[in-house]
């Protein structure tokens, strides 16, 4: 969608990534005018890949990414060409969970009591000073990577030997929010943030976070969506963000709203394509370029006109044998998207975080409630067969 938006608005796209990424993804790469082998996160190599195109007469007019990672490096080519872009302190900043809380928590809004630890039993203390259940998790990272509960000190050590080794010496342990978990999706348009939809999110059970389903727009009482979308602006102006996309998630309790992650991008999964389904006329990506371009983007609030949702597989770990019903549900004429990412001989992992997830399939229909519905039909059709792993 991104380049193709690009492509419709006249502009010729220079994709930058990893290698491998460019190989694996040659439908992207045959779209763009050029494409570059380039370490996106390593800023310092990015920004001198874009001021040597530049002196060589090939100047950019935005700079655009839909990846975590990539988002430090797209701030600094955008600030080394003076294009419209987020900072680069406020795009550290949001990246960095505890940092983040901080500076949310100083202005007022409700967040989770977030300890930073860079060890062991830096992080026991933390436990034996307060009330658990925790959220062990990496100071930086996306995907539900890593991210575990901990209900009493005993789950601490299994807890720390599910991060990513890079997070063992930092780490953070935060207070569980008990609530339900929602995320806003939305734009910016000359500087202000535009709600596009808050989607309903629903997870597997703990220990992990992983999300098992989405639905979009979230069936919320009229003035319990307006003050989430107050909330988030809010919050979204206060941290500084003012170009590009946004995904903030948040959860609702019994003393009100409480705010997670920031993120200066599109959520993740198949969230891009709920949006595109349910607000009609929509092309996010092209309204950025058009923000960035000082083209003309539409004006006013854009609420749902239809509805999307998503359910993720996560079949119970082992050798795959064979999928039962696939065809049929993928080609259903309401399906939006549909992936399967494991064949038959291959290794189930167990579904830890979200890379783990074996599959999924995202509806589009006419309200909330029938997508859920049909999505959880669909799913419910489809029979992973595995083989169940020895235990030692």
């Amino acid at each position: 969608m991104a380049i193709e938006q690009a492509r419709a608005r006249g502009l010729a796209v220079h994709l930058i990534g990893h290698a491998e990424d460019l190989a694996a993804t040659r439908d992207a790469v045959d779209l763009a005018d050029t494409a570059e082998a380039v370490d996106f996160e390593d800023s310092e190599a990015a920004v001198t890949w874009a001021l040597d195109r530049g002196r060589r007469g090939e100047g950019f007019d935005a700079v655009f990414t839909c990846r975590e990672l990539a988002l430090p490096a797209t701030a600094r080519i955008a600030e080394a060409l003076d294009l419209p872009g987020n900072s680069p302190e406020v795009i550290d900043l949001i990246r960095s969970k505890a940092d983040c809380r901080h500076r949310l928590a100083e202005a007022g809004f409700p967040q989770p009591a977030s300890h930073h630890c860079t060890s062991a039993a830096q992080a026991r203390r933390v436990l034996d000073e307060s009330h658990g259940p925790w959220v062990v998790k990496p100071r930086v990272g996306s995907g539900s990577e890593g991210v575990s509960l901990v209900s009493s000190p005993t789950g601490l050590p299994g807890a720390l030997g599910h991060l990513p080794p890079e997070s063992a010496q930092d780490f953070l342990v935060e207070s569980y929010v008990s609530g339900t978990e929602y995320s806003v999706e939305g734009l910016f348009r000359g500087g202000e943030p535009q709600v596009l939809a808050i989607t309903a999110k629903e997870k597997l059970p703990p220990p992990f976070f992983v999300e098992q389903a989405h639905t979009l727009p979230a069936p919320l009482p009229p003035p319990l969506r307006r003050q989430v979308e107050e909330t988030v602006t809010e919050a979204l102006r206060v941290l500084g963000l003012r170009h590009g996309l946004f995904h903030v998630e948040l959860w609702v309790t019994d003393d009100g709203i409480v705010l997670g992650e920031v993120h200066a991008r599109l959520g993740g999964d198949y969230i891009h394509r709920l949006l595109a389904h349910a607000v009609e006329g929509l092309e996010m990506f092209g309204e950025v370029y058009d923000d960035s371009l000082g083209r003309d983007t539409p004006a006013g609030p854009r609420g749902c006109t239809r509805a999307g949702a998503t359910r993720y597989f996560s079949p119970p770990p082992g050798r795959l044998r064979e999928v039962h019903g696939w065809h049929e549900a993928a080609h259903h004429p309401a399906v939006l998207a549909a992936e399967l990412a494991v064949a038959p001989g291959e290794r189930v992992a167990a579904t830890d975080e979200s890379d783990g997830r074996a599959g999924a399939l995202a509806v589009g229909a006419a309200d909330p409630g029938q997508a859920r519905a049909l999505a959880i039909e669909l799913a419910d059709g489809v029979r992973f067969d595995v083989e169940p792993e020895e235990t030692p």
